[in-house]
């Protein structure tokens, strides 16, 4: 009963963190787009922004703390039996697949620049207006069996949302601008490789005047998803029904 009940506190402090950070930068967003801001106006949304970003952390910290209490209560019952270390080992390998675990391992780092401006024309162009470019690079990096990818320490997942907004993008939410670090744990040589191929990617990019730069890394980090999916529609299929 008292795992069940961190689970359901779990739940709940990430729903709210989701919904104040969302509403937050709905507002801000809103706002923006009416116009100039008188200087007053500007001063009071930054300091309700940087409170809706300590109430994000204290959540965020409320979570690590339950998640962390709730791992205590797994390992407690894995040390028991076989069949309960195997269900452990199954629940870890798909929180993986859905990203709401932290990962480490060898990959790359590709980090996106914009061009500089244009000094004789006093105009440049920048890569948030190019999503479908950085969409092209996930999907390489996912071609070449990428495990785990990041961007702008964002985890991408199968339910991750990339939004221009203003003179940013959103990305699961948050907002970030350049440069785009994409960072992929999976084998080094084969994502490197799948990259740099002749006429690729990283050669559309840079055609178009983007500074790019691909590393491989021994050990890259990569943070866990922290957006809950919510079923409301779809349920499992039961393979017992004829």
């Amino acid at each position: 009963m008292k795992k069940f009940k961190e689970y359901i506190a779990l739940t709940i402090v990430s729903i709210l963190l989701g919904i104040i950070v969302s509403l937050q930068f709905k507002t801000v967003n809103k706002t923006l787009g009416e116009g100039i801001l008188p200087t007053q106006r500007a001063q009071q949304l930054a300091t309700e922004l940087k409170k809706a970003q300590n109430e994000r952390d204290l959540l965020i910290n409320k979570v690590d703390e339950l998640e962390a209490k709730i791992k205590q209560y797994e390992m407690s019952e894995v040390d028991k039996n076989i069949y309960a270390e195997n269900l452990y080992n199954d629940t870890m390998k798909y929180r993986m697949l859905a990203g709401y675990l932290d990962l480490e391992g060898p990959g790359v780092v590709i980090e996106i620049n914009d061009p500089p401006v244009d000094l004789e024309y006093g105009f440049g162009y920048s890569i948030i207006d190019e999503l479908d470019l950085i969409l092209q690079v996930i999907s390489v990096l996912n071609a070449a069996d990428a495990e785990a990818i990041s961007i702008n320490d964002q985890r991408y997942t199968s339910f991750t949302e990339i939004e221009k907004a203003g003179n940013h993008i959103e990305i699961n939410g948050v907002s970030t601008s350049p440069p785009i670090v994409i960072k992929a744990i999976g084998p080094p040589d084969t994502l490197e490789s799948a990259l740099n191929l002749k006429g690729g990617i990283v050669t559309i990019l840079r055609n178009y005047d983007y500074l790019v730069q691909v590393n491989k890394e021994n050990n890259i980090v990569i943070p866990k998803s922290r957006k809950i999916k919510e079923f409301i529609y779809a349920n499992p299929v039961d393979e017992n029904l004829d």
